[in-house]
C-alpha cells in the first residue's frame, strides 16, 4: 500500500453510554456485528479493544469507553495508534514529575501545566491505564500545592526583606537631606547620593517585584529627599560660581597691575609684594582658573626678580675685591689682641675701622654681615680690656681700694695682738676665733691688692 493509500484514523466520535463489562468468570455472550476483536499485545488488550468496524474502546474500571475509530487499518494498528496517544500523555506526566523533582520550574508554573494535563487525561482518546495516570497527576497536584504554598511564603519573605532593604536606602538619603547642607562637603555627599541611587536601581532590577502602592510610596520618599539634596547642591555651586567669578575679576586686575610694574625693574618689587598680599586675600577662582591666573601673576613677578638677580650678580662681581680688602683688614686686626699697650691697640683698631668704612658696601648683604661680625668680635675684646683698665686706674676706685686696704690692715693688726694674748693666756677658743678671723682678712687684703 502506498503512502497515499495509508488509512487515516477518523476523529473520535461521541462516546456512547458506558457498557457494563461482563464478569470474567462468565462465558462471553454471542458477539454482535460490532463485537471487539482480539489484539496482538497483551497489555494493550488489557486496556483496549477494537470492533470489526474499527471502533476503538478503552477500559476504565469495569466499563468500556469508545475513544475513536480506525476503519482503514488492522485492529493492531488501530490499537497501537491510541496506545501511542496514551504514551504521549504518560510522557508529559513523567516530564512534569521530573521537572518538579529537579526544580526546573516553579510550583505555580508546574501546577498550571498539571491542571491542563488533568483535563487532557480525563476522557482522553487514548488506550492505557488512564486511571493510574490520573492518580499520578492527582498526587503531583497535591505535592505542587504544598510546594506552591512554600513558594508563596518564601516570596512573601523576599518581598518583606526587599521592602526593608529599600526602606534602609530611603532612610539613608532622607538622613542626608536632613543635614545642614550649607556645611557639607558636596563631593562626598554627591558620591553618597549616587551610591544610594545605584543601590536603589540594583534592588529594583534584581530584587522581587514590590506591591505597587508600597513601591510608589518608597520611590516618592527617595525622590523627594534627593530633590532636596539636588536643590541645595545647585544653589551651592551657583554661589560658588559667582564667588569664583568675583575672584577671577580681582585677580585679573592684580595681574594687570603686576604686569605694569615691569618697566620699574627692581624698584617695582615692593609694590609687587603688596599685590601678592592682595592676591592671597582675593579668594579662590576655581582650580583650573587659579592655576592659569597664578602663572600669569607669577610671570610678572619673575620678571622683576630676574632684574634684581641681574643687579645682584653685578653687585657681587663689584664686591669681590672689597671682600678681599676687608679680609685683609681682619688679618691686620689680629695685632690688636697682641698689642699689650691698650692705647696703642686702640690706635691700631681705629685705623683699621677707618679703612674698613672706606672699602664701601658689599653685596650680598649676608657676606657683609659675616665680615662685620668678625670685626665686631675684635672690637668687643678691646672694649672689655679698656673697661678693666679704666676700673683699675680710676682715682676714685683707687681711693676706695686704699681706704679698704687700710681698714683691713688695722683689723689684721688688732687680730694679731688678740691672737698673741689668747695664746699666752691659754684660751684656745679665743685663739682659734682670732686665728680664723685673721686668716679671712688677710685673704681679703690680698684680693683687694691684686
Amino acid at each position: 500500500m502506498s503512502e497515499a493509500e495509508t488509512p487515516k484514523p477518523t476523529p473520535p466520535v461521541p462516546a456512547p453510554p458506558r457498557i457494563p463489562m461482563p464478569p470474567r468468570t462468565q462465558a462471553p455472550a454471542a458477539a454482535p456485528a460490532a463485537a471487539p476483536s482480539p489484539v496482538a499485545a497483551a497489555d494493550s488488550a488489557e486496556w483496549g479493544r477494537v470492533t470489526d468496524d474499527g471502533t476503538v474502546e478503552v477500559r476504565e474500571a469495569d466499563e468500556w469507553r469508545v475513544v475513536g475509530q480506525y476503519p482503514d487499518g488492522t485492529p493492531d494498528e488501530a490499537l497501537a495508534y491510541y496506545v501511542r496517544k496514551f504514551d504521549d500523555l504518560a510522557f508529559k506526566v513523567h516530564t512534569l514529575e521530573q521537572r518538579h523533582q529537579t526544580g526546573g520550574a516553579t510550583a505555580s508554573d508546574l501546577t498550571s501545566q498539571a491542571d491542563k494535563l488533568v483535563v487532557e487525561v480525563a476522557g482522553a482518546a487514548a488506550v492505557g491505564d488512564l486511571a493510574s495516570l490520573g492518580a499520578r497527576l492527582t498526587a503531583l497536584t497535591e505535592t505542587l500545592s504544598e510546594a506552591r504554598e512554600a513558594e508563596a511564603r518564601a516570596a512573601k519573605e523576599q518581598v518583606d526583606q526587599a521592602i526593608a532593604d529599600r526602606t534602609v536606602v530611603v532612610e539613608s538619603i532622607e538622613a542626608i537631606a536632613a543635614r545642614d547642607l550649607s556645611k557639607v562637603q558636596w563631593k562626598q555627599v554627591t558620591e553618597e547620593v549616587n551610591a544610594l541611587f545605584e543601590t536603589w536601581q540594583s534592588q529594583q532590577q534584581n530584587g522581587p517585584r514590590l506591591p505597587k502602592g508600597i513601591s510608589q510610596q518608597l520611590w516618592k520618599r527617595f525622590r523627594d529627599a534627593r530633590s532636596v539634596v539636588d536643590k541645595s547642591r545647585r544653589a551651592f555651586y551657583a554661589d560658588l560660581d559667582e564667588t569664583h567669578k568675583t575672584a577671577r575679576d580681582r585677580k585679573n586686575t592684580l595681574i594687570e597691575r603686576a604686569e605694569a610694574l615691569a618697566p620699574k625693574g627692581v624698584d617695582g618689587i615692593p609694590a609687587y609684594r603688596n599685590l601678592l598680599e592682595d592676591w592671597k586675600a582675593s579668594g579662590r577662582a576655581g582650580r583650573k582658573a587659579d592655576d592659569a591666573l597664578w602663572a600669569r601673576f607669577k610671570a610678572a613677578g619673575d620678571a622683576l626678580y630676574a632684574a634684581r638677580a641681574e643687579q645682584s650678580a653685578a653687585e657681587e662681581a663689584e664686591s669681590a675685591p672689597k671682600i678681599e680688602a676687608r679680609k685683609a683688614l681682619l688679618e691686620d686686626a689680629k695685632a690688636v689682641a697682641d698689642e699689650r699697650d691698650i692705647k696703642q691697640a686702640r690706635a691700631i683698631l681705629t685705623k683699621i675701622q677707618r679703612q674698613w668704612d672706606e672699602v664701601g658696601r658689599i653685596f650680598p648683604r649676608e657676606q657683609e654681615r659675616a665680615l662685620d661680625d668678625k670685626l665686631r668680635v675684635i672690637e668687643q675684646a678691646l672694649k672689655s680690656r679698656e673697661e678693666v683698665d679704666w676700673k683699675r686706674n680710676n682715682p676714685e676706685t683707687k681711693a676706695r681700694a686704699n681706704d679698704m686696704s687700710q681698714q683691713l690692715q688695722d683689723a689684721i693688726d688688732k687680730l694679731e695682738s688678740e691672737l698673741v694674748t689668747a695664746e699666752k693666756s691659754g684660751d684656745k677658743k679665743a685663739a682659734k676665733e682670732a686665728s680664723d678671723a685673721l686668716e679671712a682678712r688677710r685673704a681679703w687684703l690680698k684680693a683687694l691688692s691684686s
